[in-house]
């Protein structure tokens, strides 16, 4: 099939995080370990989830969708970054490119939005304990993961929407581990400042608004929480500083890449390693060590696995 923009680039060289052959190696053992750590870790709150009828739940059932989505996250770029360690040229098809594009936005707005609605679940669950089954039924459940999916799809087809009709001619050097695409859009044979504009204003009106309507549900919760018992309070405390850490993480560099007026591509490529590696690192291990009830379920599921082996 011809390709509608007609360029004469067909591919795309990637300068990855480091030009130093050593530090590639670090790199490549360190990640490595990571993106085994990612796909375990989230792996075991998916299996723990399903295996545990105590935790058949709305909260949990948003989890093991942040997971998934963690998981596909760090799966977009890394295993590629890993292998292009051990590569003295980087290079990526246009259409390989056009697809890290792609799933980049598309998850990462369907996770903005998936925040969103687990705050949405937090807040019935500490404000309106009594009725929060009946609230959060799965027909509310669904509609919010529906929301989260297509507001990410969305999200994700205006931007490669930009990318259709651009004429790549010339330049092919991308300036990271992965095609971002306000680098890209820079590589384009024709005058693109407006296109750049309209691309971070799309990126970082999605964050912005996001974490904004976190950041007021959350300030709702807590000054709910304050005015209740020790003992209740110290429980909502607990689950809600689990949230708040994840979405500081996960929000904090979308915010500076899309929103802050960074020009030095060094520090947007640190940011972008931490929200596409490190923080689907990190979800599994604060929804695990911080909340006592994962915990028990994965020493529950241990003993019964020990206890089923057949002794000899």
């Amino acid at each position: 099939m011809e390709r509608v923009n007609h360029s004469v680039v067909s591919e795309f060289i990637l300068l990855g995080l480091s030009k130093s052959q050593n530090l590639q190696i670090l790199f490549f053992l360190g990640f490595s370990m990571v993106y085994a750590g990612i796909v375990l870790g989230n792996l075991l709150i998916l299996v723990t989830v399903t295996f545990d009828s105590r935790l058949h739940t709305p909260m949990y059932f948003l989890l093991i969708n942040l997971s998934c989505i963690d998981m596909i996250l760090a799966s977009f770029a890394t295993p590629k970054m890993i292998v292009d360690f051990l590569r003295k040229q980087k290079t990526i098809s246009w259409w390989g490119c056009y697809s890290q594009m792609f799933f980049m936005h598309l998850l990462g707005g369907s996770e903005m939005m998936l925040l969103v609605a687990m705050a949405i679940d937090r807040y019935v669950a500490i404000c309106k304990p009594l009725h929060y089954m009946s609230i959060m039924n799965p027909r509310v459940l669904g509609g919010l993961l529906l929301s989260s999916y297509t507001v990410g799809f969305v999200h994700s087809s205006s931007q490669m929407a930009f990318m259709l009709n651009l004429p790549f001619c010339g330049p092919n050097v991308v300036d990271s581990f992965f095609c971002d695409l306000p680098l890209v859009i820079k590589l384009a044979c024709k005058d693109t400042y407006m296109l750049q504009l309209l691309v971070i204003a799309d990126s970082g009106l999605l964050s912005l608004v996001c974490f904004l309507l976190l950041l007021v549900s959350y300030t709702v919760i807590i000054h709910s929480v304050r005015h209740r018992a020790a003992s209740g309070s110290a429980k909502a405390f607990s689950t809600l500083s689990a949230h708040i850490t994840v979405v500081t993480l996960f929000f904090a560099p979308c915010v500076f890449i899309y929103v802050w007026p960074f020009s030095r591509y060094s520090v947007d490529k640190i940011l972008s390693v931490f929200y596409t590696i490190f923080t689907p690192l990190l979800n599994p291990i604060i929804y695990t060590l911080r909340n006592q009830e994962v915990k028990a379920a994965i020493k529950k599921i241990r003993t019964r696995h020990i206890n089923s082996k057949p002794t000899l």
